[in-house]
């Protein structure tokens, strides 16, 4: 597996016993071709980056993918902030050649691993969308007022009880731990982001 993200930034850590990081910097440099470069070279087989990398190759188009062999590709996956619709089918569709799933994630280094994730070739794929919880996740959606909201609803991703991932403290600060994710709303993990449920296929 390559990732094209630092392993300087914390989740790496506990990642890069599972694959290693193709390299650092912007993925159009020395070339636009960079990443289709190293999946070829390499016979990458799942390859995960950001949204943003992904909109920014787009804008390149097909061409660059065009001088590189990447059947090798099995997996597709995004991380680091969501997807919008458009990235995902360029995604899936130009440099997955129609055939890798896209396992777009949702996870922060607090949670120790993904929490909302689809599972390759077992969950059906929501262009946009990290789909469902991971095992022993449960997720809820609160509005300002801390009421649980049910069907399609937006508003604050929260999770209702703990998994092992979770992280336990902030070093020398517990206070400061209980303050910034489970103050607001009392008896559910707060992970800051906003979240949107829709039961559409």
């Amino acid at each position: 597996m390559r990732a094209t993200f630092e392993v300087t930034q914390t989740p790496n850590h506990s990642r890069n016993i599972y694959f290693l990081s193709s390299f650092e910097g912007i993925p159009v440099h020395p070339h636009v071709g960079r990443f289709w470069e190293i999946i070829e070279k390499y016979k990458v087989t799942k390859f995960y980056t950001a949204p943003t990398a992904i909109r920014l190759l787009m804008k390149y188009g097909r061409e660059p993918l065009q001088k590189y062999d990447l059947s090798s590709l099995r997996i597709l996956g995004t991380v680091g902030e969501p997807i919008n619709p458009e990235a995902w089918q360029w995604y899936h569709e130009v440099v997955g050649q129609g055939r890798c799933p896209v396992v777009d994630t949702f996870w922060q280094t607090e949670t120790g691993g993904h929490v909302l994730t689809p599972l390759p070739a077992a969950t059906p794929l929501k262009p946009g969308s990290a789909t469902f919880p991971f095992f022993g996740v449960e997720p809820a959606i609160l509005n300002e007022h801390g009421e649980e909201l049910e069907g399609e609803a937006e508003g604050y991703l929260v999770f209702r009880r703990p998994w092992p991932g979770i992280m336990r403290s902030v070093y020398r600060n517990h206070e400061r731990f209980e303050n910034t994710y489970f103050k607001k709303f009392p008896g559910f993990y707060v992970t800051g982001d906003d979240v949107s449920e829709s039961f559409e296929s």
